[in-house]
């Protein structure tokens, strides 16, 4: 798995603040430094969301984004439930083309890609608004050129299932904010140091969520499983998307609540796999459940057909290697 991933950055990024008059139009600026007072609402009280999504260089040549409508209203609805100020949709949209455009030589050829990370902070400098949102705002376009997540090979997860801790609060999952990672991030750690784990897969009162950045997915010969959607927990676009094309092929897709017992009863099964799905990897393979002190191997233990199946479909969209029959891309 590529350890510096997410690490580089091209030399500029789109910018615009929100005040009294709006949004501002976007400026290009460098992307190494922002200019920030350090009573910002953000430093203090985490008004801060973004997002994930791609550029992938096609077949023939061009450029195309994967879902950019669909991560922009997830972005706004991140904006909306953190009571920062409202996004301009078409606004937004126009900043990730516009800087997507302007670096397009840059887009790397499959497997590679380039990666986009809108990021939408409270500015106002207030320390006494702990109740109280930011009036003002800022809102920047990230890229980073990424290779192949699984460069150097294929990697097989370790969850360790935890029923008393919880991700981030219940009614505050579906915001993609920095501070549900930072809260995540202590069991995380805990669980690297303590039992060799890559992640935590958090199941509070026995219902199997997601982890700490990805959702989990469950596959059971023609069953994949997954938790249906709430406000608990991140609705993942991969995932949306991995669904949407395992329905098309006829698969039984369940999104319904799993515990447990019947997570560990099925991933015993020597043909189950397990996933976690996310913009990075598309879907990364689980080969191992620590539950109370024992290991449980999922199936073989070894990433399985299925799952690469699924990844490479998906890919394969993507790249523009496959028709794009849910008209997935935005091509500039």
């Amino acid at each position: 798995m590529a350890g510096d991933f997410g690490t580089r950055f091209l030399p500029k990024m789109a910018i615009s603040y929100y005040g009294n008059t709006g949004w501002s139009a976007e400026q290009m600026v460098p992307s190494d430094s922002l200019a920030m007072h350090p009573g910002a609402h953000v430093f203090h009280y985490a008004s801060t969301c973004f997002e994930g999504l791609k550029a992938f260089r096609q077949a023939d040549g061009s450029i195309a984004i994967f879902r950019m409508d669909k991560n922009i209203a997830r972005f706004a609805q991140s904006s909306q439930l953190l009571c920062l100020p409202e996004i301009d949709l078409e606004h937004t949209a126009r900043m990730i083309r516009e800087s997507v455009a302007l670096y397009a030589d840059e887009v790397p050829a499959s497997p590679a890609s380039l990666y986009i990370r809108p990021t939408h902070i409270g500015t106002e400098a207030a320390i006494g608004k702990a109740a109280a949102p930011s009036d003002t705002s800022c809102q920047y376009i990230l890229l980073s050129p990424v290779g192949d997540y699984f460069e150097g090979g294929e990697a097989t997860l370790r969850l360790l299932l935890d029923t008393q801790g919880v991700r981030c609060g219940p009614d505050h999952g579906m915001v993609k904010g920095g501070g549900n990672y930072a809260s995540a991030l202590k069991h995380i750690q805990r669980a690297a140091k303590q039992h060799n784990a890559n992640q935590v897969l958090f199941c509070p009162d026995d219902d199997v969520q997601e982890t700490g950045a990805a959702n989990f997915i469950l596959i059971d010969d023609d069953e994949i499983i997954t938790k249906s959607l709430d406000e608990s927990f991140l609705h993942g676009v991969t995932r949306e998307s991995l669904l949407t094309l395992a329905r098309a092929k006829g698969l039984n897709v369940q999104e319904r609540s799993l515990s447990v017992s019947e997570l560990l009863e099925r991933a015993a099964k020597p043909d189950c796999e397990a996933g976690l799905t996310g913009t990075a990897a598309v879907v990364a393979a689980v080969g191992t459940l620590i539950h109370e002190g024992k290991e449980h191997p999922v199936g073989s233990g070894q990433p399985g057909p299925r799952i690469r199946q699924m990844r490479d479909e998906l890919n394969a969209i993507q790249w523009g290697q496959t028709p794009d029959p849910h008209q997935w891309l935005t091509h500039l």
